[in-house]
Protein backbone atom coordinates (compact mmCIF):
# COMPACT_ATOMS: atom_id res chain seq x y z
CA UNK A 1 0.00 0.00 0.00
CA UNK A 2 1.27 3.47 -0.79
CA UNK A 3 2.56 5.15 2.33
CA UNK A 4 3.12 1.94 4.30
CA UNK A 5 5.95 1.95 6.83
CA UNK A 6 8.80 -0.32 5.76
CA UNK A 7 9.23 -3.33 8.01
CA UNK A 8 13.00 -3.02 7.51
CA UNK A 9 13.28 0.38 9.15
CA UNK A 10 13.50 1.01 12.88
CA UNK A 11 11.67 4.07 14.19
CA UNK A 12 13.31 6.13 16.93
CA UNK A 13 11.89 9.21 18.66
CA UNK A 14 13.11 11.25 21.58
CA UNK A 15 9.78 11.24 23.39
CA UNK A 16 6.24 9.94 22.87
CA UNK A 17 3.04 9.08 24.72
CA UNK A 18 0.92 5.96 24.65
CA UNK A 19 -2.52 7.38 25.40
CA UNK A 20 -4.21 3.97 25.80
CA UNK A 21 -2.52 0.79 27.00
CA UNK A 22 -3.88 -2.15 29.02
CA UNK A 23 -0.83 -2.73 31.21
CA UNK A 24 -3.12 -4.20 33.89
CA UNK A 25 -4.10 -7.01 31.50
CA UNK A 26 -3.26 -10.60 32.38
CA UNK A 27 -1.22 -10.62 29.15
CA UNK A 28 1.44 -8.62 31.03
CA UNK A 29 1.21 -10.20 34.46
CA UNK A 30 4.56 -11.97 34.19
CA UNK A 31 6.68 -9.18 32.72
CA UNK A 32 4.92 -5.84 33.07
CA UNK A 33 8.00 -4.15 34.53
CA UNK A 34 10.12 -5.25 31.57
CA UNK A 35 7.40 -4.01 29.19
CA UNK A 36 7.37 -0.61 30.89
CA UNK A 37 11.16 -0.40 30.85
CA UNK A 38 11.24 -1.25 27.14
CA UNK A 39 8.73 1.52 26.55
CA UNK A 40 10.81 3.98 28.54
CA UNK A 41 13.93 2.98 26.61
CA UNK A 42 12.05 3.52 23.34
CA UNK A 43 11.19 7.09 24.39
CA UNK A 44 7.90 6.77 26.28
CA UNK A 45 7.30 9.75 28.55
CA UNK A 46 3.64 9.05 29.44
CA UNK A 47 1.73 5.75 29.52
CA UNK A 48 -1.99 5.91 30.28
CA UNK A 49 -2.96 2.53 31.71
CA UNK A 50 -6.63 1.81 31.08
CA UNK A 51 -8.74 0.49 33.93
CA UNK A 52 -11.62 -0.98 31.94
CA UNK A 53 -13.04 -2.58 35.10
CA UNK A 54 -12.71 -1.80 38.81
CA UNK A 55 -10.31 -4.73 39.14
CA UNK A 56 -8.14 -3.54 36.26
CA UNK A 57 -8.21 0.01 37.63
CA UNK A 58 -6.94 -1.22 41.00
CA UNK A 59 -4.00 -2.95 39.29
CA UNK A 60 -3.42 0.11 37.10
CA UNK A 61 -3.32 2.37 40.15
CA UNK A 62 -0.57 0.21 41.67
CA UNK A 63 1.46 0.57 38.49
CA UNK A 64 1.01 4.33 38.53
CA UNK A 65 2.34 4.41 42.09
CA UNK A 66 5.31 2.24 41.08
CA UNK A 67 6.13 4.48 38.10
CA UNK A 68 5.21 8.02 39.15
CA UNK A 69 5.40 10.55 36.36
CA UNK A 70 5.42 7.86 33.69
CA UNK A 71 2.33 5.67 34.24
CA UNK A 72 -1.14 7.12 34.81
CA UNK A 73 -4.45 5.31 35.10
CA UNK A 74 -8.17 5.47 34.36
CA UNK A 75 -11.24 3.77 35.79
CA UNK A 76 -14.46 2.69 34.12
CA UNK A 77 -16.54 -0.21 32.83
CA UNK A 78 -16.04 -1.45 29.26
CA UNK A 79 -19.15 -1.93 27.07
CA UNK A 80 -18.39 -5.66 26.85
CA UNK A 81 -18.99 -5.76 30.61
CA UNK A 82 -21.87 -3.31 30.71
CA UNK A 83 -24.20 -6.02 32.03
CA UNK A 84 -22.17 -5.93 35.26
CA UNK A 85 -22.84 -2.20 35.73
CA UNK A 86 -24.28 -1.54 39.17
CA UNK A 87 -25.79 1.90 39.88
CA UNK A 88 -25.12 1.39 43.58
CA UNK A 89 -21.52 0.13 43.39
CA UNK A 90 -19.74 1.44 40.33
CA UNK A 91 -20.22 5.22 40.74
CA UNK A 92 -18.60 4.99 44.17
CA UNK A 93 -15.71 2.96 42.80
CA UNK A 94 -15.04 5.50 40.05
CA UNK A 95 -15.28 8.39 42.52
CA UNK A 96 -12.70 6.72 44.77
CA UNK A 97 -10.42 6.04 41.83
CA UNK A 98 -10.68 9.67 40.77
CA UNK A 99 -9.75 10.78 44.26
CA UNK A 100 -6.75 8.42 44.11
CA UNK A 101 -5.53 9.99 40.88
CA UNK A 102 -7.40 8.42 37.97
CA UNK A 103 -7.07 10.84 35.06
CA UNK A 104 -10.17 9.78 33.11
CA UNK A 105 -13.38 7.79 33.21
CA UNK A 106 -13.28 4.73 30.99
CA UNK A 107 -12.78 2.81 28.91
CA UNK A 108 -16.53 2.94 28.44
CA UNK A 109 -18.75 3.12 25.40
CA UNK A 110 -20.83 1.16 22.92
CA UNK A 111 -19.96 -1.99 20.99
CA UNK A 112 -22.70 -3.19 18.66
CA UNK A 113 -20.34 -5.50 16.79
CA UNK A 114 -19.96 -8.09 19.54
CA UNK A 115 -23.05 -7.15 21.59
CA UNK A 116 -21.66 -8.86 24.69
CA UNK A 117 -24.20 -6.83 26.66
CA UNK A 118 -27.71 -5.77 25.58
CA UNK A 119 -27.59 -2.42 23.80
CA UNK A 120 -30.00 -0.72 26.19
CA UNK A 121 -27.76 -1.71 29.10
CA UNK A 122 -24.66 -0.50 27.22
CA UNK A 123 -26.32 2.89 26.73
CA UNK A 124 -27.30 3.08 30.39
CA UNK A 125 -23.79 2.26 31.61
CA UNK A 126 -22.26 4.78 29.20
CA UNK A 127 -24.66 7.57 30.15
CA UNK A 128 -23.98 6.94 33.83
CA UNK A 129 -20.23 7.18 33.25
CA UNK A 130 -20.55 10.37 31.20
CA UNK A 131 -22.54 11.84 34.10
CA UNK A 132 -19.76 10.82 36.49
CA UNK A 133 -17.17 12.42 34.23
CA UNK A 134 -19.13 15.68 34.41
CA UNK A 135 -19.33 15.42 38.20
CA UNK A 136 -15.63 14.61 38.58
CA UNK A 137 -14.38 17.00 35.88
CA UNK A 138 -12.59 14.15 34.13
CA UNK A 139 -12.47 13.34 30.42
CA UNK A 140 -14.00 10.18 28.96
CA UNK A 141 -12.15 7.43 27.09
CA UNK A 142 -14.70 6.15 24.59
CA UNK A 143 -14.90 2.83 22.77
CA UNK A 144 -17.34 2.89 19.86
CA UNK A 145 -17.90 0.20 17.26
CA UNK A 146 -20.81 -0.04 14.81
CA UNK A 147 -22.84 2.29 17.05
CA UNK A 148 -22.60 5.56 15.16
CA UNK A 149 -26.13 6.91 15.70
CA UNK A 150 -26.12 6.31 19.45
CA UNK A 151 -22.56 7.58 19.77
CA UNK A 152 -23.60 10.75 17.95
CA UNK A 153 -26.47 11.24 20.40
CA UNK A 154 -24.13 10.68 23.33
CA UNK A 155 -21.70 13.29 21.99
CA UNK A 156 -24.47 15.89 22.04
CA UNK A 157 -25.42 14.99 25.61
CA UNK A 158 -21.77 15.05 26.70
CA UNK A 159 -21.26 18.45 25.13
CA UNK A 160 -24.30 19.79 26.98
CA UNK A 161 -22.79 18.50 30.23
CA UNK A 162 -19.38 20.01 29.47
CA UNK A 163 -17.72 16.61 29.13
CA UNK A 164 -14.84 16.16 26.71
CA UNK A 165 -13.38 12.85 25.64
CA UNK A 166 -11.44 10.84 23.10
CA UNK A 167 -12.60 8.43 20.42
CA UNK A 168 -9.98 5.80 21.14
CA UNK A 169 -8.52 3.43 18.52
CA UNK A 170 -10.70 5.18 16.00
CA UNK A 171 -11.69 3.39 12.79
CA UNK A 172 -15.15 4.88 12.25
CA UNK A 173 -16.44 7.38 9.73
CA UNK A 174 -15.10 10.83 9.10
CA UNK A 175 -18.57 12.21 9.84
CA UNK A 176 -18.59 10.87 13.40
CA UNK A 177 -15.02 12.05 13.95
CA UNK A 178 -15.98 15.55 12.83
CA UNK A 179 -18.98 15.53 15.16
CA UNK A 180 -16.67 14.68 18.04
CA UNK A 181 -14.12 17.31 17.01
CA UNK A 182 -16.88 19.93 16.77
CA UNK A 183 -17.67 19.51 20.48
CA UNK A 184 -14.04 19.57 21.60
CA UNK A 185 -13.20 15.89 21.62
CA UNK A 186 -9.95 14.21 20.55
CA UNK A 187 -9.34 11.31 18.15
CA UNK A 188 -6.74 8.60 18.74
CA UNK A 189 -5.21 6.21 16.23
CA UNK A 190 -3.64 2.82 16.90
CA UNK A 191 -1.49 0.30 15.04
CA UNK A 192 -4.47 -0.55 12.83
CA UNK A 193 -3.42 2.31 10.57
CA UNK A 194 -0.23 0.40 9.67
CA UNK A 195 -2.17 -2.64 8.41
CA UNK A 196 -2.14 -3.38 4.70
CA UNK A 197 -5.92 -3.02 4.45
CA UNK A 198 -6.05 0.49 5.90
CA UNK A 199 -7.28 2.83 3.16
CA UNK A 200 -8.78 5.93 4.82
CA UNK A 201 -5.93 8.41 4.43
CA UNK A 202 -8.29 11.37 4.63
CA UNK A 203 -9.40 10.36 8.12
CA UNK A 204 -5.77 10.45 9.25
CA UNK A 205 -5.46 13.99 7.89
CA UNK A 206 -8.76 15.50 9.04
CA UNK A 207 -7.99 15.61 12.77
CA UNK A 208 -6.51 18.99 13.76
CA UNK A 209 -3.01 18.98 15.22
CA UNK A 210 -4.25 19.94 18.68
CA UNK A 211 -6.80 17.06 18.90
CA UNK A 212 -4.63 14.19 17.75
CA UNK A 213 -3.55 11.27 19.97
CA UNK A 214 -1.80 7.96 19.35
CA UNK A 215 -1.99 4.72 21.27
CA UNK A 216 -0.99 1.08 21.33
CA UNK A 217 -4.17 -0.45 22.78
CA UNK A 218 -1.68 -3.12 23.89
CA UNK A 219 -1.74 -6.06 24.25
CA UNK A 220 -3.93 -5.81 21.13
CA UNK A 221 -3.34 -4.50 17.59
CA UNK A 222 0.44 -4.65 17.24
CA UNK A 223 1.56 -2.50 14.30
CA UNK A 224 3.32 -3.86 11.22
CA UNK A 225 5.81 -5.61 11.19
CA UNK A 226 4.76 -7.09 14.53
CA UNK A 227 1.12 -7.67 13.66
CA UNK A 228 -0.22 -10.79 15.38
CA UNK A 229 2.20 -10.56 18.30
CA UNK A 230 1.42 -9.28 21.78
CA UNK A 231 1.56 -5.52 21.40
CA UNK A 232 3.66 -3.19 23.56
CA UNK A 233 3.94 0.54 24.09
CA UNK A 234 7.50 0.46 22.76
CA UNK A 235 6.06 -0.05 19.25
CA UNK A 236 3.96 3.14 19.26
CA UNK A 237 6.66 4.99 17.25
CA UNK A 238 5.71 2.82 14.24
CA UNK A 239 2.14 4.11 14.45
CA UNK A 240 3.48 7.64 14.81
CA UNK A 241 5.63 7.16 11.70
CA UNK A 242 2.65 5.92 9.67
CA UNK A 243 0.54 8.85 10.82
CA UNK A 244 3.34 11.32 10.10
CA UNK A 245 3.59 9.97 6.57
CA UNK A 246 -0.13 10.48 5.95
CA UNK A 247 -0.04 13.99 7.40
CA UNK A 248 3.17 14.92 5.55
CA UNK A 249 5.17 15.84 8.61
CA UNK A 250 8.23 14.40 10.30
CA UNK A 251 8.10 11.64 12.89
CA UNK A 252 9.86 13.54 15.66
CA UNK A 253 7.50 16.52 15.40
CA UNK A 254 4.42 14.30 15.45
CA UNK A 255 5.73 12.36 18.44
CA UNK A 256 6.28 15.62 20.34
CA UNK A 257 2.87 16.94 19.28
CA UNK A 258 0.95 13.87 20.43
CA UNK A 259 2.92 13.74 23.69
CA UNK A 260 1.89 17.35 24.35
CA UNK A 261 -1.73 16.56 23.43
CA UNK A 262 -1.82 13.53 25.75
CA UNK A 263 -0.62 15.66 28.64
CA UNK A 264 -3.14 18.38 27.81
CA UNK A 265 -6.09 16.02 27.39
CA UNK A 266 -5.51 14.04 30.60
CA UNK A 267 -4.17 16.98 32.60
CA UNK A 268 -0.73 15.41 33.11
CA UNK A 269 2.23 17.51 34.28
CA UNK A 270 4.99 18.11 31.76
Amino acid sequence: MAGAVSSKDEVHVRGFADSHVHLASSAFENDVDLVIERARAAGARALVCIGESPEAAARAEKLSLRYPGLVWFTCGVHPHDAATWDDEKHPGVIRLASAAGAVAVGECGLDYHYDHAPREIQRHALNAQVALAAELNRPVVLHTREAEADTSAMLKDAASAGVRGVLHCYTGTRDLAEQALAVGWYVSFSGIITFRNWVDEELLRCVPDDRLLVESDAPYLAPVPNRGKRNESSWVPRTIARLALARETDVESLAALTLHNTRAFFGLPA
